[in-house]
């Protein structure tokens, strides 16, 4: 019974023996310089990558469509940032001439008020069209914002390239804006705009009062004649009657003519604006007057 415990004692020590041998010529196997894999190690690493990329690429994935939301958020924020930017910018070129004729050292001497000293301070408020109305006897359009973002009555909408209109309605939510091709001399409420030439504002003034539908143009009337008015010149509101901002670029001289009484002229004005495919436009907030 005895010789019996210690045969099965050494076949167990033999067997622990020859797997230990088999271990380390297994490791030195493994470990050795070698550039075929075993197929346990290809099993391996296929079942291994085969789980990674279960659960790695669908992670991947999500956590890709969310940065690219984020992205996407930004770059629509740069965007209307750089689009008011630009507004801002093609206004101010106008604006500019005004401000050398308003020495601030002059402002000062003369004891300008707060009020004056802010009266040129715009800021443009960004807006997506929802709508337009082609009605010939009604060319509106709507937009997005309204009057509780602060939008009122006889404010002015312009484009990147130029002065579009007025708003004529206000409701909450969105306003409705009266484009300045509804110009009519005729009409009581033709919202008449008060214009000058860019670079030449002391010299020159006239108003603008109509649209001709048929060829597309504005007409500027009651200019002088001695007025430098000419072919090319940029047209730009004056600021005068409060209505409509001064320095808003509406269009370019397309000619000067004579009136009709041979005293004063008129200029064919080719507006900026496209009037056609909107997207973005923006409203002018001006500073508010003390009643």
């Amino acid at each position: 019974m005895l010789k019996l415990f210690k045969l099965l004692g050494n076949k167990r020590l033999f067997v622990i023996l020859i797997g230990l041998v088999m271990f380390v010529a297994l490791m030195g196997f493994t470990l050795g310089p070698r550039t075929n894999l075993s197929w346990p190690e290809k099993f391996l690493r296929d079942t291994v990558g085969f789980v990674q990329n279960i659960f790695y690429k669908p992670a991947g994935y999500v956590a890709g469509l969310f940065e690219d939301i984020g992205n996407m958020n930004d770059i629509h924020k740069e965007n209307e940032q750089l689009k008011i930017a630009l507004a801002q910018y093609t206004r101010e070129k106008a604006q500019f001439n005004f401000m050398e004729a308003e020495n601030k050292t002059l402002q000062e001497a003369l004891h300008f008020t707060e009020t004056q000293l802010e009266k040129y301070n715009y800021e443009f408020h960004i807006a997506q069209v929802v709508s337009v109305n082609t009605d010939p006897n009604n060319r509106s359009l709507v937009i997005d914002i309204g009057g509780r973002d602060g939008v009122k009555v006889d404010m002015s909408v312009t484009s990147v390239d130029g002065l579009v209109g007025v708003v004529s309605k206000v409701s909450n939510f969105t306003s409705t804006v009266k484009l300045i091709t509804t110009m009519d001399v005729k009409d009581p409420n033709t919202n008449a705009i008060a214009a000058t030439a860019l670079n030449s504002q002391d010299k020159t003034f006239g108003i603008i009062e109509s649209y001709d539908e048929k060829t597309g143009k504005l007409l500027m009337t009651g200019i002088k004649q001695e007025d430098p008015l000419k072919k090319g010149d940029t047209i730009v509101s004056s600021g005068s009657g409060g209505l409509y901002p001064r320095g808003m670029i509406i269009g370019t001289v397309d000619s000067v003519q004579v009136g009709e009484m041979g005293l004063l002229r008129t200029a064919i004005i080719s507006p900026s604006a496209s009037f056609v495919d909107w997207k973005q436009l923006f409203v002018v907030f001006t500073p508010e007057v003390p009643e």
